[in-house]
């Protein structure tokens, strides 16, 4: 069955190519993907699928839903296609083909047991973590478990994503004249530089994955003023999602009040992107080497132990999930950068998409076909759940 479908997804390579390449070379930025949307799902709707568009909060997303049969399990395959200013430097639009290829490759070989295949387009990883609205606004709920690829530099499974959450830090002070009067105000951006200082002291007593970043996006004006405004943009992770609210924010936001009242000052604040942990799924990436171990898979290699945010690790805490990372650029490449974009259409770029796509094809049939793994991988995420 699975040379079958490794035959099938061969033979749709071409159309696949050509579609990322297209992608590739007309890049879309947060929730503007007009051109990939229509591309994904025209394909799509070719192969069978009913189309929803614009759902879950954003204007260029979209559900796919194939069903084979009545019952059985429901498989997600989750793709991105959202590029940077630069272009496609993170490799998002490898990730639509490559799950058309394995959905179309599912939907037209295997008919022997009954199941969903539902393909949802996600946009704006980048900029506002699209996934986290759509949860908000009830997608993913109807799926057994979650599938998604990205490119990377080696083959492995994702294990960890960072959980992130950014902040909007405004002191309101009180104008003066900085050598006639200063007693008469209050520095909106003393308190601004105290809750600076407040972080680094800070860094010494949280735990070692713990990352703290900011910077100042108004500084208050003239020198010759006491600032009566000032405002800084505050990112702050943790490899557990627990830890991160329960520990690093509360202190954080203790941090901000105790610089406010050294000052004089008054604040606002603005909390967004709550990006949370990747909550792995230790038998289900089990099975994606296997899989990739048989189609070849090149530098196949351990999970990463340093990762960003994403919100994919959103999903995996709502339900059970897996990012096969599959290696399409050099080591010494960096994403994010332009030689990432130049790697996007090189052949070997070419040939571990469709690589992919086999990899996640023989997944879904592995869960479809053998109901101990799919419970294994539900018994494995109901134990997890809420752990990270």
């Amino acid at each position: 069955m699975k040379a079958r479908l490794y035959d099938y997804i061969d033979s749709l390579s071409e159309k696949m190519l050509e579609m990322a390449d297209y992608i590739h070379d007309h890049p879309e930025c947060d929730d503007e993907l007009f051109l990939a949307s229509e591309a994904l799902t025209s394909f799509l709707k070719k192969e069978g699928f009913s189309i929803e568009t614009g759902i879950g909060g954003k204007k260029t997303s979209f559900r796919a839903v194939y069903q084979n049969g009545t019952g059985g399990p429901s498989i997600g395959m989750l793709c991105e296609y959202d590029a940077l200013s630069i272009g496609h430097g993170c490799g998002h639009h490898i990730q639509g083909p490559a799950i058309l290829a394995a959905a179309s490759s599912l939907r037209n070989i295997y008919k022997e047991k009954p199941f969903h295949l539902i393909v949802y387009g996600t946009p704006a990883e980048e900029t506002t973590g699209g996934k986290i609205t759509m949860l908000e606004n009830g997608c993913f709920r109807d799926i057994d478990v979650a599938l998604m690829v990205h490119s990377c530099c080696g083959t492995s499974t994702e294990i960890k994503a960072i959980a992130s959450t950014s902040v909007d830090v405004t002191f309101h002070g009180t104008e003066a004249h900085a050598a006639l009067c200063p007693e008469q105000g209050r520095s909106a951006l003393d308190a601004l530089l105290l809750t600076f200082q407040g972080l680094e002291f800070m860094r010494e007593h949280v735990q070692e994955d713990s990352r703290m970043h900011y910077t100042v996006t108004n500084a208050g004006g003239e020198a010759n003023v006491v600032p009566k405004v000032a405002s800084g943009n505050f990112c702050l992770r943790s490899y557990s999602t627990n830890y991160l609210d329960q520990d690093i924010m509360k202190r954080f936001y203790d941090i901000v009040k105790g610089a406010a009242l050294m000052t004089g000052t008054t604040y606002e604040t603005n909390e967004y992107g709550h990006y949370q942990s990747q909550l792995p799924i230790f038998r289900l990436n089990e099975d994606i080497i296997k899989n990739a171990e048989a189609v070849g898979a090149e530098r196949l290699t351990t999970p990463r132990e340093k990762t960003g945010s994403t919100d994919f690790g959103n999903v995996s805490q709502v339900v059970p999930s897996a990012c096969l990372r599959i290696a399409c650029v050099p080591c010494t490449v960096a994403s994010h950068s332009a030689a990432y974009v130049a790697e996007g259409k090189t052949d070997f770029t070419h040939k571990q998409m469709i690589k992919a796509a086999k990899i996640l094809a023989a997944t879904a049939y592995d869960m479809i076909s053998d109901e101990k793994l799919l419970a294994d991988i539900k018994e494995e995420f109901e134990k997890a759940k809420g752990s990270l």
